[in-house]
């Protein structure tokens, strides 16, 4: 017979506001709010394992009707037949019609409620056990804690639904699966350029960051539950975040709409980062892309490289900014979902990536199974085997509710969703399960640490890594890739990317011009750009993508060829010569390029300049190349020749400049004629002179006879 237990009415009770003229959006909640409420605290054991086993059931039961109620009743409802299925157990969590409650109200598993004032909340408590609730065998079994006045249930409130494993020893014994539980460490990106070109200092775009990291912010939860996590939870970080975290443990500057505004060190930011160094030290940590990239958008643009160093970069920067051991080659793309051509693109990476956590939309059994099947499977890349692992929904969607709910009710699910898969009909060998919620999640850190805890001690469950699991006899075959055109629309599109890949090839132009040839400094500015981050914040990417272009041009600005003005005239002194063409190197580092000069009119001026090695110019240093020109014979005038630098493997480097040329060049036999000429003119002037001189000779002679004559 089931026993009742002595009921504490506790807590104490509140007048009700006074009702108040409202709109009809606020009348709607204020009609919500009028209702009777139940809900259930606790279940003690969890999961009862014997026959006479006493179950704890407690809660709360709370009058916002507005009025005194008498004569309640909390009763447990029940039924002795356990689900079936899994499709059965979801369709129950969402249904609200009263008729598909457990069929049976106990009459002992229950507690009255003589009178509740308004606004009183009261404590209800009663017990069971698996033989009185008519439990014979392990199942999972519907239960519900309604409430009824007078013997009748009461419209105005909402039974609470949750689920009761019972788990007494099997023979033969049940299949122990393995459960692989991966956690996201991703955010959007902070920062477009990784400083001020002016102060030197890290630039952020926002200061969202020092938000996350404090109190109850997205990312000091996370933090919270990597401290408690077993060490069989498989972490996934970008390290754009840690990147960005790093930065602002000390002075940085934040983009606002006058300007920037300088912020001091953020101490909070190196707590964060040290907490989290501290908690993963013994966890398995992979390393997403940089920025976590939206690599199908990259595959289906045209932007192939940035993947590639999207991996490299991120080993990079994780190794160093957080353990030394991260992995690269688990990939676990956006939204969970990959076509050939991205997996084609990860696999091809310098650090090959060789497994893929997938959405299970992406990788369908084929064909459909009625059971919960392996994790494990295997695709065919360009590169060979690819293991994907794909998440179970419904357990992923546990560890991150859509709506409200209890940690006492998610617990509840987990125990009977891992349990029924555990006694699916047929399954005898274990299989792998993965757990993987939203990448960029906002968790609540008590459910889910609740969660790993009791994941942790069911004996049906066994946690492993992720890395761990591996397609085994209990795989199923699966449909391929399913990428549909919806999920095409969700990339980034080409709109975006295309201003993306101009930035991307000039940045690069800014590493090739140097005679180190090293990475561009502006890799991470562009892989931030290509976050899927910016998948439904279009309008922020753009206005990154704006910031990084201006600057890289400025930085391409830096070699210049110098005396480019329109009022720089450079002289051709006779027929040919030679031109200087002067370049200046403010890059801060040693380069090697090559000039291309051309003629913009061949009938004026032609050009003989053919460059056999680069010329090397050091930081804060100018080189000049002496150009030959020859001018057409009979012409002379302005012409201009076009100058383009271009880097050891003939790309353009920066814009080309027009230069004029002044031309004074005559040809040999024009040089005879004038010289001739000048000749003639020369004789008849000294011709003329001397005649001159002797007219005036010959007057003075006749004065001076006239004179004697007188």
């Amino acid at each position: 017979m089931i026993r009742k237990t002595a009921l504490l009415v506790v807590l104490s009770s509140a007048l009700l506001a006074p009702l108040m003229a409202a709109t009809p959006g606020t009348a709607a909640v204020e009609a919500s709010r009028q209702s009777l409420t139940v809900s259930i605290a606790s279940i003690t054991p969890d999961v009862p394992d014997s026959q006479t086993d006493e179950i704890k059931f407690a809660g709360t039961l709370r009058n916002d009707t507005g009025a005194p109620l008498s004569g309640l009743r909390v009763r447990l409802r029940y039924t002795a037949q356990p689900f079936t299925d899994r499709l059965k157990m979801a369709a129950y969590a969402t249904d609200q019609n009263p008729a598909t409650l457990p069929g049976s109200a106990s009459f002992n598993s229950a507690m009255d409620i003589p009178v509740l004032a308004a606004g009183q909340q009261v404590r209800w408590e009663f017990t069971a056990t698996p033989v009185q609730l008519g439990y014979r065998s392990f199942g999972v079994y519907p239960i519900a804690v309604d409430v009824a006045q007078n013997s009748i249930p009461m419209a105005q409130v909402t039974p609470q639904r949750t689920y009761l494993t019972y788990a007494p020893p099997t023979v033969p014994k049940m299949p122990r699966n393995q459960l692989a539980i991966a956690l996201p460490v991703i955010d959007q990106p902070h920062r477009a350029t990784d400083v001020d070109p002016n102060s030197n200092e890290p630039l952020f775009v926002d200061d969202k960051l020092s938000q996350s990291i404090t109190g109850k912010g997205r990312l000091a939860d996370i933090a919270r539950i990597a401290q408690v996590a077993p060490s069989s939870v498989t972490w996934f970080v970008d390290p754009s975040v840690l990147d960005d975290v790093n930065a602002m443990s000390k002075d940085y500057r934040v983009k606002t709409k006058d300007g920037e505004e300088r912020k001091p060190a953020n101490a909070a930011a190196g707590q964060w980062l040290q907490t989290m160094r501290t908690a993963l030290a013994p966890a398995k940590v992979v390393a997403v892309p940089y920025a976590d990239p939206d690599v199908a958008a990259l595959a289906h643009q045209g932007l192939d490289d940035q993947t590639n160093r999207a991996i490299q970069l991120s080993g990079q920067r994780a190794r160093a900014l957080l353990k030394p051991d991260v992995k690269t080659t688990i990939n676990w793309p956006p939204a969970g979902l990959l076509d050939p051509d991205a997996l084609d693109l990860l696999s091809v990476s310098d650090e090959k990536v060789d497994r893929v956590l997938l959405n299970s939309t992406n990788l369908p059994p084929q064909p459909a199974v009625t059971f919960t099947p392996d994790a494990a499977s295997t695709l065919d890349s360009v590169n060979g085997p690819v293991t994907a692992l794909v998440a179970d929904a419904e357990l992923s969607r546990l560890f991150e509710p859509s709506g409200p709910t209890s940690v006492l009710l998610s617990r509840q699910r987990f125990i009977a969703e891992t349990a029924m898969i555990a006694s699916e009909p047929g399954q005898t060998r274990p299989r792998s399960l993965v757990v993987a919620p939203s990448r960029r999640w906002d968790p609540n850190p008590t459910l889910v640490a609740g969660l790993l805890k009791t994941a942790d001690r069911l004996p049906w469950l066994r946690l492993t890594t992720l890395e761990s699991i591996k397609p085994g006899k209990a795989s199923v075959p699966r449909a391929g890739l399913t990428y549909t055109e919806q999920d095409r629309k969700e990339e980034l599109s080409a709109k975006y990317l295309t201003p993306v890949k101009e930035v991307a090839l000039q940045a690069q132009l800014t590493a090739l011009v140097t005679k180190t040839r090293t990475q561009s400094a502006f890799d991470a500015a562009v892989l931030r750009l290509t976050s899927s981050a910016w998948r439904n914040s279009t309008r922020m990417g753009r206005a990154a993508t704006k910031l990084v272009s201006g600057a890289v041009d400025e930085r391409i600005k830096r070699v210049e060829i110098t005396g480019t003005g329109p009022d720089r005239l450079r002289t051709l002194a006779g027929s040919n010569g030679v031109v200087p063409i002067s370049v200046k190197n403010e890059l801060g580092a040693e380069i090697a390029i090559y000039i291309d000069v051309k003629s913009n009119n061949q009938k004026l001026l032609q050009v003989d300049f053919h460059q056999q090695k680069p010329l090397t110019i050091g930081a804060g240093q100018s080189g000049t190349v002496q150009v030959e020109m020859k001018a057409v014979p009979g012409t002379s005038g302005d012409a201009t020749v076009t100058v383009q630098l271009r880097t050891a493997d003939g790309q353009p480097y920066g814009k080309p400049q027009r230069l004029t040329i002044r031309t004074t060049g005559y040809t040999g036999i024009a040089s005879v004629i004038v010289g001739a000429a000048l000749t003639v003119m020369l004789a008849a002037v000294v011709m003329r002179v001397l005649r001159r001189r002797s007219e005036r000779k010959l007057a003075r002679v006749a004065k001076n006879r006239e004179s004697e004559t007188v």
